[in-house]
């Protein structure tokens, strides 16, 4: 296939991918010749007549796979983004082929010789220090991987890795097929109580979807806004339960099945490994590293989270007699009567304050914190080919003007888009054989409307993902492995988590929540009100949260796992804990993405709260100096940016912060003990 522009130079500037000449079936070729390339170069490193040495063995296995990297990182931000009948059959087809081409290089027993040999002698190599965690790191994941197991052992390890491969792929498009087919078609009779830009996005959305009137669909800034507004209990009830039941459908296209699986596969792999329980296994290497660590932290909230959502219940519960509803407060009223009771207790109405929050002034104050904190600055490109017309394009310069990367923002939800909001990269940092810089993605999914709104938590939302964003673009190291979000998973949200308290600085807000007709700043009666009710309903999303973090662990942490009845399983779990019946978790496991349709996020789920731990403690820095863009602090903290995985992530923190982090302010935070003297 000669005109595949994956076997051509891309002259875009900054190296983009030119979207406007890729197609699915580009895909195939370019994926087989970049596997055989790699292998190809794997093949010379083991073949090497020389003794290995960091040069011709590790960084030259870093230098590997270039061509394939290229186009997976194309295809796999398509999947996410922007996905069709035709990418998802070769994503089906080809999953498992990766699988079995990165097993293929993690177990080739030369190579791993090779390196084994190097991590022996490492400390008499002189090697700088992002050198010698490379070479630490990179060795740690052939172990990880099988490596230096027996060669039945690694066989059956190849055959785990691509089994995996191919459920985690079904799990995510079974969840997205969900989410692309249901819909609630609304009459104007079936308006009662949704806010204006609420109603304007559904009539978008079933513009979109060539239906008249208006359309919920199971977007997240769809589904939820529905449940906190719409006064018709009844449709409340039908959203709540299809937005709970995604990939949970009987049929085809049920996930229960694969998680069934997928659980015993992982703690077949960790078995095989030597650890008793794949949690055992994934914790090792991490921040908290066993199980004791996640579940004491969790401890921690859990029950004072509790006792909290108990004493929401019970002012839900009155505002609802009120009302006249006798009934028990059900998981689908719990948002509806929240708003109500927030509205009342801090003269809050959600329809006054969104037109202070239009998306674009939101943008620009992300962009203006990044400015202020660690001087950079984005420009606008309207040149350059994209993927969707939904994306917008920045070109990333430092204090200096150099160029640092490209920045995409790709922020309204779609059929074809998976839910949730994330970051991802088409290109990464790295200086290995010159300057490499970043191309990287932001993926909201924000509803569609003129104008486009924000609530306080969708703000929040899309300066998370700046902050992981942010993560990617400053990076500064030597070699791709270490390059930017490339860090522990219990370490790499506190980059996103702790850029998120900018939004609600007080300098923010009042430059920038204006009015989106007047351009009139926020009142500031309105923004203290608003600020006043930020531990508002915090019981409730500890609950929900904390409770899908126990059963990621519940799931992982057993040591001889059948499950034959995930419902069972779950219910069985939250009995246990004692969930409270007006809140479901988080996430079910049949669309619980993080867990299932990918491993990062495996035993892993607690990590935004280990995060949290990290973030609350670090922004306290900023309000002890009385300064939110204190410089001093700003440097340190733009180090983590910088840093990638060439240092130890505690090892991090303290040089920002002079001293290990401490849960105090994260409970602050949560409303879950009293304020500190």
């Amino acid at each position: 296939m000669t005109d595949n522009p994956f076997f051509k130079v891309w002259t875009t500037p900054f190296g983009m991918p030119p979207f406007d000449r890729i197609h699915p079936e580009h895909f195939p070729a370019a994926f087989d010749r970049g596997m055989a390339e790699q292998l190809a170069e794997v093949e010379a490193i083991v073949a090497a007549p020389e003794p290995p040495d960091f040069a011709n063995t590790v960084e030259a296995l870093e230098r590997s796979g270039r061509s394939l990297d290229r186009v997976a990182n194309v295809f796999f931000n398509l999947t996410s983004s922007n996905t069709n009948d035709a990418l998802d059959e070769i994503e089906r087809d080809y999953a498992p082929r990766l699988a079995q081409h990165g097993m293929r290089i993690a177990l080739d027993p030369g190579l791993f010789r090779r390196f084994d040999d190097l991590y022996d002698r490492r400390h008499q190599l002189g090697l700088a220090e992002d050198q010698l965690r490379l070479l630490e790191r990179r060795h740690l994941g052939f172990i990880r991987s099988g490596a230096g197991l027996a060669p039945e052992a690694k066989a059956r390890m190849a055959e785990l890795s691509e089994r995996l491969a191919t459920l985690h792929t079904l799990f995510g498009q079974n969840v997205l097929q969900d989410e692309r087919l249901w819909q609630l078609a609304l009459g104007e009779g079936d308006l009662a109580g949704l806010p204006a830009d609420l109603v304007a996005a559904a009539a978008e959305a079933a513009r979109e979807r060539g239906v008249d009137g208006w359309v919920i669909t199971l977007a997240r800034s769809s589904a939820e806004p529905f449940l906190t507004f719409s006064a018709r209990r009844d449709l409340r009830q039908i959203v709540y339960e299809a937005w709970t039941r995604r990939g949970g459908h009987a049929g085809a296209q049920d996930n229960r099945p694969l998680i069934a699986e997928i659980v015993a596969l992982r703690n077949e792999q960790a078995r095989l490994l030597g650890y008793g329980s794949y949690a055992d296994y994934k914790l090792d290497d991490s921040m908290a590293k066993d199980v004791a660590s996640v579940r004491h932290l969790l401890d921690q909230v859990w029950e004072p989270a509790k006792k909290k959502a108990a004493e929401e219940c019970a002012a839900l519960a009155a505002a609802a007699r009120a009302e006249g509803m006798n009934e028990p407060i059900a998981p689908w009223d719990w948002r509806y009567y929240a708003e109500k009771v927030r509205k009342a207790r801090f003269e809050l109405d959600e329809a006054e304050v969104k037109p202070y929050f239009a998306l674009d002034n939101m943008v620009r104050a992300a962009f203006d914190t990044a400015e202020r904190l660690f001087g950079v600055t984005f420009s606008e490109r309207n040149d350059l080919p994209v993927y969707h017309p939904d994306v917008r394009v920045y070109e990333v310069a430092d204090a200096e003007g150099r160029a640092l990367g490209l920045f995409l923002h790709d922020n309204f939800a779609r059929p074809g888009k998976r839910s949730g909001a994330w970051m991802s990269s088409y290109r990464d940092q790295e200086a290995m054989d010159g300057p490499v810089l970043p191309i990287v993605v932001n993926n909201n999914n924000v509803a569609r409307a003129e104008p486009t709104l924000l609530s306080f938590d969708d703000a929040k939302t899309l300066f998370h993902e700046f902050g992981h964003g942010l993560h990617g673009l400053l990076s500064k190291v030597r070699y791709p492995s270490q390059s930017g979000t490339a860090v522990r998973r219990d370490f790499v949200e506190f980059p996103s988590q702790v850029f998120e308290h900018w939004m609600a600085v007080p300098e923010t807000l009042r430059r920038y929540a204006r009015h989106e007709r007047t351009g009139e700043p926020i009142p500031e009666a309105l923004l203290q009100r608003l600020l006043s009710a930020r531990n508002f309903n915090q019981g409730f999303a500890t609950v929900e949260y904390a409770a899908s973090a126990l059963l990621d662990l519940a799931f992982h942490e057993q040591a001889s796992p059948d499950i034959t009845d995930i419902e069972a399983f779950e219910r069985g779990q939250l009995e246990r804990i004692g969930m409270p019946a007006e809140i479901g978790p988080r996430h079910r496991p049949a669309h619980f993405q993080h867990l299932f349709a990918g491993s990062g996020y495996a035993a892993g789920y607690y990590a935004y709260l280990w995060a949290e731990v990290l973030d609350a403690d670090g922004f306290a820095a900023f309000e002890e100096a009385g300064d939110p863009f204190d410089a001093g602090l700003a440097a340190r903290l733009k180090d983590i940016y910088t840093a990638g995985d060439t240092r130890d992530p505690m090892d991090l923190y303290v040089a920002f912060r002079g001293r290990p982090p401490r849960v105090e302010p994260l409970l602050e935070k949560r409303g879950l003990v009293p304020p500190l003297p």
